[in-house]
């Protein structure tokens, strides 16, 4: 993985790897050893995985985001780089 410039961006990769881990260790407990008869330990669950469903999807709008502007474009072809709004690319990343 590359290494961020913007501390904001790293903080939100970092948090998606615990996160994503966190709701595989949750899923994977559940599959495994199945899940409790108590409803309190089932609205906790379930209100835990939203959760951190949640902060997936928010880490990956700003990495996203920041991947769309820092990027360029993977492929070398006319066409695909006619496509391209250069204006909004910038090398050093968003200013």
């Amino acid at each position: 993985m590359v290494a961020d410039s913007d501390s904001k961006v790293a903080w939100h990769r970092a948090q998606l790897k615990k996160n994503r881990a966190a709701l595989k260790q949750i899923e994977t407990t559940r599959f495994t050893v199945g899940e409790s008869a108590d409803a309190k330990a089932i609205e906790r669950t379930k209100r835990q995985v939203t959760q951190l469903q949640l902060k997936i999807r928010e880490s990956e709008q700003v990495i996203g985001a920041h991947d769309k502007q820092t990027r360029r474009p993977l492929a070398t072809d006319l066409r695909s780089l006619s496509n391209v709004a250069w204006r909004n690319w910038t090398g050093n990343g968003p200013r």
